[in-house]
């Protein structure tokens, strides 16, 4: 729980000359009317859908209690029974709860302009005020927005609003990928002047315009025009703001509407919007499934620290954080033979069987995964089971869902609660599958579609809504979607440029938003430091191959990425152990003789072939790593000797790698390899002694 915080009010003075401390308030709107996350909410609210194992609505009120906020007012929605039931049972309502007040408020809103009509109505707002969606993910300590925005009203009464952006460029994978928001700002007073959403889905050959009234233009000297910013839904507000949409009854949403009217009609109302821009901490709001996926590998890889699973929001919550990014809850149950992989968490109570796979997953509590299962990319919430030798990737699974063996979920799948799929059905991608019976329905199950047996109908959805930036895209039926093929950066939201660790080859700068390159780099990183953590372990040589080959299946990576991935955790691990008083040779000997069958199956797939091509590359990849290591040079010695007499790498390969250019491209290259010399004359000579004799023989049987 975030602590209490008294600087959140600001002092003024009143009447009687007596200081009053202004209390902060904020609204939360925990239903924003919208059906993006349908089949999931016909049976529970938006808010209370499990983000990393914790409700949704948790981060946020704790995003809030960091702020200093002392009076909450929580608009409920669909299912509002359903989230007042938690609230009152939650840590927020009891006497520790840093909010002095928490109220829940209900409404028959169905906008949020209906809702902030209502709020204007209740006259509960007595000053500044926070209004969020029930969504919002950040970690930001929001003083600096108050501070501003405080200052600013103080000189100037019609400085009504001031709206929390995230700098993160254009493609970041928190962001539309089809309605990109467009703010045009004075710079020199960081008020937003217009606001306009573009349709990227509009035809290539169809130019996209601006309508920027002309007066703007000719009347401010700077102009930023902005689309490179993340939307965060935190809005601080006077109240004015509420008038302004009481005023017009036509405003149902808050940008598209509100933010958009408002700045067109200045002339009329004469108020002003400005904008704090932010380029460190963490803000996001979990708008869609495509933005679920983000946030949560986000939350997984620690972007929005302290808001992370080994914080346990929650009581009752014992996660700890493990190697590797897992989170894992006290009560867990792991077979011997079982793969956990890195960027995963698992609730108290989950047992998963033999032979199972698990890689980017968050699993829920009391789940019972069985044997040769893989999931990969997906997301199983509480109470669910899936049978043996089924196959889950990129897929959202549901409370009490049943899972038969053999099947297969492909990305993009939703299953809702209490869902049942019947042994070797393949649900297919994309698709949403539910129990929740609608109006006029008398069945809640489709053999066609969950198998005899199963339970559950396909559920199609109806009109998206107009907000809806997914809505005539494939993306919009489930995740980002095709999570093999997606970019999924464990760099931050601020990283604007990658850059490669040790042993990767020297590139041009590039932006780390770029799908092909930032995939591969990904992979690579994920899988060098996944190897060299089983290599440390001491696991078996197959056990290493199918985390690499299931890995790289996932990411659809490139030969080279894997060849760089093993070289990198290769040699970390000799690193280490002559670090703890191996030689050169002998630590060598032991790491390539052990896990022979990783070069072999990972690296060279061209051992038949007569180019040599990968053989090379791996040569190649090896002098490049070891060019900053400590002692590289005797380590390249000892491991090209190694892979020789491992039968690995063949003599022609050898030749081919020292005439080629990129070897000796620099200083570094050419020193690295010196002591390596010794070993390919001597190939060179055994290979001549050999003709000669050959030569001779041939010789004497004439």
């Amino acid at each position: 729980m975030g602590p209490k915080q008294k600087g959140g009010g600001q002092k003024q003075k009143g009447n009687a000359a007596e200081e009053v401390e202004e209390t902060l308030q904020a609204v939360v709107l925990a239903d924003t009317f919208e059906t993006r996350f349908e089949p999931f909410t016909l049976d529970k609210p938006r808010c209370l859908l499990p983000l990393a194992n914790t409700p949704l609505i948790e981060y946020t009120l704790e995003f809030l209690a960091n702020a200093g906020v002392e009076e909450v007012f929580l608009y409920g929605g669909a299912h509002s029974d359903q989230l007042e039931k938690y609230i009152n049972a939650s840590k927020w309502r009891a006497l520790s709860s840093p909010f002095r007040q928490l109220r829940f408020l209900k409404s028959t809103s169905t906008s949020v302009g209906d809702v902030m009509r209502d709020l204007d109505g209740k006259h509960l707002i007595t000053g500044d005020f926070i209004l969020v969606s029930g969504d919002v993910i950040s970690n930001l300590p929001i003083e600096g927005a108050l501070t501003k925005h405080r200052l600013r009203r103080a000189t100037d009464k019609n400085a009504i609003m001031t709206i929390v952006l995230r700098e993160a460029g254009r493609k970041h994978r928190t962001k539309s990928t089809s309605i990109s928001p467009v703010f045009v700002i004075d710079p020199t007073k960081d008020r937003c002047l217009h606001y306009e959403e573009i349709d990227e889905r509009a035809e290539d050959d169809q130019p996209t315009r601006l309508n920027i009234d002309t007066d703007i233009i000719l009347s401010h000297a700077e102009l930023d025009i902005r689309q490179d910013l993340i939307d965060c839904s935190i809005d601080i507000c006077t109240p004015d703001v509420l008038s302004l949409w009481s005023d017009s009854f036509d405003y149902q949403s808050p940008r598209k509407h509100f933010l958009y009217g408002v700045l067109k009609d200045y002339e009329l109302n004469g108020k002003t919007l400005h904008t704090y821009i932010i380029t460190e901490n963490y803000a996001a709001r979990v708008r869609n499934l495509k933005a679920y996926d983000a946030v949560s590998k986000d939350i997984i890889s620690r972007w929005t620290y302290p808001l992370c699973p080994d914080t346990n929001l929650l009581p009752g919550h014992t996660y700890d954080l493990r190697k590797g990014s897992l989170y894992q809850e006290q009560g867990v149950t792991l077979a011997r033979s079982c793969v956990v992989g890195r960027r995963t968490v698992i609730g108290t109570g989950t047992s998963i069987g033999d032979r199972t796979t698990v890689h980017n997953t968050v699993l829920g509590r009391h789940c019972k995964i069985g044997k040769n299962v893989k999931l990969d990319g997906a997301y199983i919430w509480d109470h669910v089971v899936i049978g043996d030798g089924s196959d889950v990737r990129g897929a959202i699974v549901a409370d009490g869902v049943v899972v038969g063996k053999k099947c297969t979920v492909a990305p993009g799948a939703l299953l809702s609660y209490g869902v049942k799929i019947a042994d070797g059905v393949t649900v297919p991608s994309g698709q949403r599958i539910t129990k929740a019976l609608r109006d006029g329905m008398d069945v809640a199950s489709d053999p066609k579609v969950v198998g005899a047996g199963g339970e559950g109908y396909e559920f199609v959805p109806g009109d998206e809504d107009d907000e809806d930036e997914d809505a005539a895209s494939e993306a919009s039926s489930g995740l980002v979607y095709r999570m093999p093929n997606l970019s999924l950066s464990s760099a931050s939201i601020s990283t604007l440029s990658s850059e490669l660790s040790e042993g990767s080859w020297p590139r041009s700068g590039r932006s780390s938003f770029s799908s092909g390159d930032e995939e591969q780099d990904n992979f690579y990183h994920e899988a060098s430091a996944s190897a060299f953590d089983m290599l440390r372990d001491d696991n078996a040589a197959d056990v290493v191959v199918l985390e690499l080959v299931s890995m790289r299946m996932t990411a659809n990576a490139s030969d080279q990425a894997m060849r760089r991935a093993v070289v990198v955790s290769f040699m970390k691990r000799i690193q280490q152990l002559m670090e703890g008083g191996k030689g050169a040779g002998e630590a060598v000997h032991d790491v390539f003789s052990k896990y022979r069958e990783v070069v072999d199956r990972c690296c060279l797939l061209d051992r038949n072939k007569e180019a040599k091509k990968d053989q090379v590359d791996l040569l190649l990849l090896l002098q490049q790593d070891l060019v900053h290591r400590h002692k590289g040079d005797t380590i390249l010695l000892f491991t090209a000797k190694e892979l020789y007499e491992l039968e690995l790498v063949d003599e022609e390969a050898y030749e081919l790698w020292w005439r080629d250019e990129r070897s000796t491209e620099s200083e570094e290259m050419r020193t690295v390899r010196a002591q390596a010399q010794q070993f390919v004359d001597w190939l060179a000579d055994a290979e001549e002694e050999e003709s000669s004799e050959e030569e001779e023989d041939e010789s004497e049987e004439d």
